[in-house]
């Protein structure tokens, strides 16, 4: 089933689906009131729906015809309401199942770039916090490096570690939140993210955090002391580089819509892609909405894209 012409989604009930049981949800209730706000502003029959363990019974009582996915982490970007909308035939936006559970799994997403041979961080991966603090001393990459959860966005429980320490209170912290433990090697260079949308790379933005890296404080709770720069201030062949780097993930998880991808810039110019988001914010400080600005679409116009790219996908 395709999208959408407009005229056919201003006759639609148009479910926006939002808040959910992840430990995202307070940005997915920001990403759900923009994105309400700017569809209704555009004439669309728009219904708020804040995800819980009824959501079944919500879709059907409010007779939603088209879900927007407004949901960010573990039950909403991983691919269970994707499958969910799918077996009541309800077309959605963004990714379907597999890209969508693919993407969320930081481990299985590295495992398919490396197979399109797309640059990505030499890591290790754990199914418990035993298993990690055991490796302490024989990674292959040695410190720093990153530790982080296979399952959580947003930087949830990310942390860079220069010391044995360090490592061992992150491996804690990481085991306590969904999926296995990734171990990365650290990679020092420019934080930058690139944004697709419909298949075509929309740019590049550097992003100028006051924090050591892009964390989710620095995301979310800056209070404005996080820069970002877009076009992102890169020689034209990098700028490229990162461009399709961050196309050639979106097409090999074979991702809907839109996505953005987080990649380190090397002193040197080497590009290494950290992961993708299936899912990106739409807040007031998201990148996609300022990449997408950059190129003269809206934050309205952007939501309106995504809305018609809404598609049963299995």
């Amino acid at each position: 089933m395709s999208g959408f012409s407009k005229d056919e989604l201003k006759r639609k009930r148009v479910g926006v689906l939002f808040g959910g049981l992840s430990s995202e949800r307070e940005v997915s209730l920001r990403t759900g009131a923009a994105v309400s706000k700017a569809l209704r502003g555009l004439g669309y029959d728009v219904v708020e729906i804040d995800v819980g363990k009824d959501l079944p019974a919500r879709l059907a009582a409010e007779k939603v015809e088209v879900a927007f996915i407004a949901l960010h982490g573990r039950y909403g970007e991983d691919g269970c309401v994707q499958g969910l909308l799918e077996c009541m035939f309800i077309p959605y936006t963004g990714s379907g199942v597999m890209a969508s559970s693919l993407g969320m799994d930081k481990v299985f997403a590295k495992q398919v770039f490396i197979a399109h041979g797309i640059p990505t961080p030499p890591y290790r991966a754990f199914r418990s916090g035993d298993e990690a603090r055991a490796a302490v001393d024989s990674l292959p990459f040695g410190l720093p490096v990153v530790v982080k959860p296979s399952r959580e966005g947003s930087s949830v429980g990310v942390h860079i570690c220069k010391s044995r320490d360090e490592y061992l209170a992150a491996v804690e912290d990481a085991s306590k939140l969904a999926g296995s433990i990734l171990v990365e090697q650290y990679i020092k260079g420019r934080e930058v993210q690139g944004g697709v949308l419909d298949n075509e790379a929309l740019g590049v933005i550097e992003v100028v955090a006051a924090r050591e890296f892009y964390d989710y404080q620095a995301k979310y709770q800056s209070g404005g002391t996080t820069q970002y720069l877009f076009p992102a201030p890169l020689p034209p062949d990098q700028y490229e580089r990162v461009n399709q780097v961050c196309l050639a993930a979106h097409r090999a998880l074979e991702c809907s819509g839109g996505s953005r991808s987080d990649v380190i810039l090397t002193p040197s110019g080497e590009v290494f892609l950290l992961e993708i988001n299936t899912l990106p914010g739409m807040t007031e400080s998201s990148l996609l909405p300022k990449i997408a600005a950059g190129r003269g679409i809206d934050f309205p116009g952007l939501c309106e894209r995504l809305l018609q790219g809404a598609c049963l996908k299995a």
